[in-house]
């Protein structure tokens, strides 16, 4: 038979369970000072699938490798030890000792964000290193546009009241800018297509706005790269939107209802169990 001692023991096994769980932060958070964060994306429309290979700086093994990844393909912010890296892209399925593609050296510094994105037209890619904003204003979000669409190759984007760049060329990045939080209908117009998408920003948020082809109209994709006060980039929402690179880890607090509910159910099973038996008439 169960004491109550142990019964209560149980039950608070179970609401620590659950409050642990359902208060895991994104895995960037636990990264110490001497850390950096970084993400890869392929940006180039007629670019055929790459694999993707991070290298520290002089040392042959890769850190880390994304395969497959075709356009629209965005990382999430991988924790990166400050210091001197290689990004190198090669053709989808190709030999990791093969010469790559297209590769470039990253200093990560502690603290910083970046995005190392492959651009431009097949015939003229390139790899470009965006820094990342960290920070925003009290009641503002920083808002930075990524113009990826080749086929209409100049777009404004554009709220009502606010212009965050007109005629951007293909294979370009707008600084960030600073928006009061709030509702945002953002439009992006090229010469023959536009999209519309509606922006939630919050205090403190961070956002890149990226824009994109698809095959009928343009599209415009709202990364989160970080929330609210946090100086650390988000990795959950919207980190991959589109191709076949690697899904991150699906998000954990489903998991955490889950394993908390059979944890609470088996705890009201053993107090069912412990009320039957003491209700349950001596025998012989």
């Amino acid at each position: 038979m169960l004491s109550k001692s142990s019964i209560r023991n149980v039950l608070l096994a179970c609401v620590v369970s659950v409050g642990l769980l359902t208060n895991v932060a994104p895995a960037s958070s636990s990264v110490d000072q001497h850390d950096g964060w970084l993400r890869l994306a392929h940006l180039s429309p007629n670019t055929p699938a790459v694999d993707v290979y991070l290298y520290d700086f002089g040392n042959p093994k890769a850190e880390v490798v994304l395969h497959h990844v075709s356009y629209g393909t965005v990382s999430p912010f991988l924790p990166t030890r400050a210091g001197t890296y290689t990004v190198a892209m090669r053709a989808a399925g190709a030999p990791a000792k093969s010469a790559p593609v297209l590769s470039t050296a990253i200093h990560v510094v502690a603290g910083q964000a970046y995005t190392v994105a492959g651009m431009g037209p097949k015939d003229g890619l390139r790899l470009v290193v965006l820094p990342d904003d960290l920070s925003a204003p009290a009641g503002h979000s920083m808002v930075q546009v990524i113009q990826a669409s080749m086929r209409q190759p100049k777009v404004t984007v554009r709220t009502q009241n606010h212009l965050f760049g007109r005629n951007l060329p293909f294979a370009s990045a707008t600084r960030f800018q600073s928006l009061s939080k709030g509702s945002y209908v953002v439009r992006a117009r090229g010469q023959t297509e536009s999209a519309t998408r509606k922006v939630e920003l919050r205090s403190g948020s961070i956002h890149t706005l990226v824009i994109l082809d698809t095959t009928k109209k343009l599209k415009i994709v709202n990364l989160t790269d970080a929330v609210g006060s946090k100086v650390v980039p988000a990795t959950a929402p919207a980190t991959g939107f589109g191709g076949t690179a690697p899904v991150p880890g699906r998000p954990l607090l489903p998991w955490a209802f889950m394993i908390g509910a059979g944890l609470l159910l088996m705890a009201g099973g053993l107090v069912s169990l412990r009320r039957g038996r003491q209700m349950r008439p001596h025998e012989g």
